[in-house]
C-alpha cells in the first residue's frame, strides 16, 4: 500500500503502514487492494484518493467521483468499496481491465477548477498507466478533457475529442437490460408492460433510465433530493409520479425498485417496507451492509448485483481503447441481459444469493485469465483488448 503526498508536480512516496484505521474498522486490513494513493495540492485545494484494487486483468479502470465527503475517512471507505466493485464489474463485462476508482474530496460546484483538474491529472499520470480514469458522480466528459491535458490515461472524453462522451447513456441502457432479465426470471417474461417501477435518484443515469422504462410500457415513480432533477424529468415525461421522500418511494406498491443515487440506500428500514419483487439500479454499492442480502432472499426479493447491471458505462468508455464505436459498445452493453439471466439461474442452482453467484463468476475469470499474465510475452506487453478481440 502506497501513499503519495505533495504537489502534483513533485510527488514523494512514503510507506502507509502507520496510518490509523477509520473509526468502526477499516478496509486496510482486509480489502486486498494493490495500492492506495493519497494526493494533495494545496494551491488548488485538491485532496484526492486513488485506489487500485486489482490489475490482474489489465490497467485498473474506474471513474473519478467529486463529492463533499464529511471526512477523509468517509472518502477512503467509499473509494475502497468502489474500486473493488470496479474490478468485479470489469471482469463480468468481459473486459481486459482491472478495477480502480478515485475520489476528489470537496464540493465540485465550489472547488472544481481547471487548475485543480490538471493537478489531479498529473497525479494520475504519475501512476504510469496502472490507473485509467473516467467520469463518475460530480465529473463530466468536459472534465476528462481538462485532465487529459496533463494525463494520457483518461477515457470518457467528449465526442469532439475522440471520446465516448456521456457514459450514463449506456449505463442506463445496461440497467434496463438487467431489469428485463430479472423480470423474465421472476415473472416468466422480459416485458415490463404494466409494471410499476420506482427510481431513486434521477441524475445522469436515473433520468435516462426513466425513458427506457416508459417506452417499455411501465409506470414510473421517482424521487430525488434535488428538486431541479425531479422537475427536469417531469418536463420530459409528465406522466411520471413523484414521491416526497426515499422512504415514501420504497413503501409504495411496486414491482421493481431501482436505486440510482449514491450507495447504501438499501438498508434495514427500506427492506422492511419494500413491496417490490426486484431491485435493479445504477447506483454502486447499493446494500448498506452484507446482511441485507439474506434479508432480501428471505423475503423473495431478487437483487441484481449493481456492478453487473450498471456495467454499460464502463463498457462504453473502455471502447475508446479500440477507437470508439457507439454501435459496437451498445451491442456489448446489450449482453448484460444474458449475463444477468445466467447469474440469476446460477444463483438458484447453487442455492446462493445472486451477489454471491456474480462474485464467483467474476473471481473465476480473474483467476483463470489473470493466471495467463504470468506467461512472459517480452518487453512490449499488449494493450487492453475488448471482448471479441477488437
Amino acid at each position: 500500500m502506497t501513499d503519495v503526498f505533495g504537489s502534483a508536480q513533485r510527488a514523494t512516496v512514503a510507506d502507509g503502514d502507520d496510518i490509523a484505521p477509520p473509526p468502526g474498522g477499516s478496509a486496510y486490513g482486509h480489502a486486498g487492494h494493490e495500492q492506495v494513493v493519497f494526493c494533495q495540492d494545496a494551491p488548488t485545494g485538491l485532496r484526492a484518493i486513488i485506489a487500485i484494487y486489482s490489475t490482474t486483468l489489465g490497467p485498473a479502470l474506474g471513474g473519478t467521483r467529486f463529492h463533499p465527503y464529511p471526512s477523509e475517512d468517509a472518502a477512503l471507505a467509499d473509494v475502497l468499496n468502489l474500486s473493488r466493485a470496479m474490478a468485479y464489474k470489469n471482469a463480468l463485462a468481459g473486459l481486459d481491465l482491472g478495477g480502480g476508482k478515485a475520489v476528489i474530496i470537496g464540493d465540485p460546484a465550489r472547488l472544481k477548477s481547471e487548475a485543480l483538474l490538471r493537478a489531479y491529472g498529473r497525479f494520475v499520470e504519475s501512476l504510469n498507466g496502472r490507473y485509467v480514469t473516467a467520469c463518475d458522480v460530480g465529473t463530466y466528459s468536459e472534465d476528462m478533457d481538462i485532465i487529459a491535458r496533463e494525463c494520457t490515461h483518461v477515457t470518457g472524453r467528449t465526442v469532439a475529442n475522440g471520446g465516448a462522451g456521456d457514459s450514463s447513456i449506456l449505463t442506463a441502457f445496461g440497467v434496463f437490460q438487467g431489469m428485463r432479465a430479472a423480470a423474465e426470471h421472476v415473472w416468466g417474461s422480459a416485458s415490463l408492460e404494466g409494471r410499476r417501477v420506482a427510481i431513486e435518484g434521477v441524475g445522469k443515469v436515473g433520468r435516462r433510465l426513466v425513458g427506457h422504462i416508459l417506452e417499455a410500457g411501465a409506470r414510473v415513480v421517482i424521487c430525488d433530493v434535488a428538486a431541479a432533477a425531479v422537475e427536469r424529468v417531469r418536463a420530459e415525461h409528465p406522466a411520471v409520479d413523484v414521491a416526497a421522500s426515499q422512504a415514501e418511494l420504497a413503501a409504495g406498491q411496486l414491482d421493481i425498485y431501482s436505486p440510482c443515487a449514491l450507495g447504501g440506500s438499501i438498508d434495514d428500514d427500506t427492506v422492511a417496507t419494500l413491496t417490490a419483487r426486484i431491485i435493479c439500479g445504477g447506483a454502486n454499492n447499493q446494500l448498506a451492509h452484507p446482511g441485507i442480502e439474506k434479508q432480501l432472499a428471505d423475503r423473495s426479493i431478487v437483487y441484481t448485483p449493481d456492478y453487473l447491471v450498471n456495467a454499460g458505462g464502463v463498457i462504453q468508455v473502455a471502447d475508446e481503447f479500440a477507437g470508439f464505436s457507439f454501435d459496437r459498445a451498445r451491442s456489448r452493453a446489450a449482453q448484460i441481459f444474458d449475463t444477468t439471466r445466467k447469474i440469476l439461474a446460477m444463483a438458484d442452482e447453487e442455492g446462493v444469493p445472486p451477489a454471491v453467484a456474480a462474485d464467483r463468476l467474476a473471481e473465476r475469470r480473474m483467476s483463470e485469465v489473470g493466471r495467463l499474465r504470468g506467461i512472459w510475452l517480452g518487453a512490449d506487453q499488449p494493450r487492453p483488448r475488448l471482448p471479441g478481440g477488437a
